[in-house]
């Protein structure tokens, strides 16, 4: 009897669990190391087919590395410059849009006073505890705005630094991972590496693709209702998509409240909620199973809860990773048969738990006639 048939289940279980909250507990205590690591790590496996196309082509190895690593870094930079001078732009009218703020707390209060019979000193009150409340957490804010930014700067010199190594020390990470398991294993271990950057390609892909499709319907519907700063929340609610559930909800309240402080038509407001609710629809029954495809076959619960748990350890990046992470573990789940329940759970309903091999015996259409073997 193999040794795995003789370990009790609940040992399994528990040896799993162990496992689950080590990685969790590292994550959360070293996520300013790992996160870099693993955003470059996904941005190493989107540039490889260039990479390799390049060294196909006689490039030197360095300089196949490099060509697509410094294009990489002008898109970004220049998405990142974009969106800086919107956000400019956006905050030179801060003053007037200081008044509208002022107006519309006017009207809310007058509607709040005649619909719930609030009074207008009690709202005041309500609003000078609030304020008094964000006076308190205000150092806090400002530290993790300030971590922030150091993580920033982190991402900028690091990020780089790391994918040129891990994309030039590719093989000796590969052959590494495929010695370790010298007991046979190491045809399912190559199976899982070349999943896992399948995948991991895809799924940076289609993201980039979904989120080009999702500016442009969205920054066309704004244009069309003629809206302030339609390109800038177009490319906003296109940012926060590329966070699953929660981004597309932060996203409808942060262009409807400043369509709101910005236009004079109260109804502007429902026609921005309803274009982004068209486009989420579309992106959701159209772009992501078309664009993105197929490959990350997690249910939504999973998902769901992978996002939140992410954002728990490692913040808006962790959401970010989770679906990514998730579709990995998935991976080596499946290639292992005491995993397998594990990447069952987190797959789809349209998936089958793995079934093992029976002996069946043939069927005798003659009695008279002997079998052949």
């Amino acid at each position: 009897m193999a040794q795995s048939e003789r370990t009790p289940f609940y040992q399994k279980l528990s040896l799993t669990l162990i496992s689950i909250t080590i990685l969790c507990v590292g994550l959360y205590y070293a996520k300013g190391l790992l996160l870099p690591i693993l955003f470059a790590i996904l941005l190493a496996m989107l540039l490889l087919p260039i990479t390799n196309y390049l060294a196909r082509k006689k490039f030197p190895k360095p300089l196949s590395i490099i060509i697509p690593l410094f294009l990489a870094i002008i898109i970004i930079a220049a998405v990142v410059y974009f969106l800086s001078s919107q956000v400019v732009n956006f905050a030179a009218d801060a003053p007037a849009l200081r008044e509208r703020i002022n107006e519309v707390g006017s009207s809310l209060q007058k509607w709040l006073t005649s619909s719930l019979n609030i009074s207008v000193p009690k709202q005041n009150q309500y609003l000078k505890d609030t304020v008094d409340n964000i006076k308190e957490v205000a150092p806090g804010m400002i530290g993790a705005t300030f971590l922030s930014i150091t993580e920033m700067l982190t991402y900028v010199v690091l990020l780089p630094i790391y994918t040129f190594l891990i994309l030039y020390y590719r093989l000796t990470i590969k052959n590494f991972f495929i010695g370790v398991f010298k007991d046979g294993e190491e045809s399912k271990v190559h199976e899982v590496l070349s999943e896992s950057g399948t995948i991991a390609q895809q799924y940076i892909t289609g993201l980039l693709i979904e989120t080009t499709i999702v500016f442009t319907l969205n920054c066309i519907g704004f244009l069309i209702l003629g809206i302030k700063y339609a390109i800038f929340l177009a490319l906003l609610a296109a940012l926060l998509n590329l966070i699953p559930y929660v981004g597309m909800l932060v996203a409808n309240i942060i262009c409807m409240f400043v369509t709101l402080v910005s236009s004079e038509n109260v109804s502007d407001v429902l026609w921005v909620g309803i274009i982004l609710a068209a486009v989420q629809f579309i992106d959701n029954n159209f772009g992501m199973p078309l664009i993105v495809g197929n490959k990350v076959r997690i249910n939504a619960l999973v998902t769901i809860i992978g996002v939140l748990i992410g954002g728990a350890l490692c913040g808006v990046p962790g959401m970010f990773l989770a679906i990514p992470g998730l579709a990995m573990l998935k991976v080596i789940f499946d290639k292992v048969p005491d995993l397998q329940p594990w990447g069952l759970l987190l797959g789809d309903e349209g998936e089958v738990a793995p079934k093992k091999p029976r002996f069946v015996l043939p069927k005798i259409r003659n009695k008279s006639k002997p079998l052949k073997v």
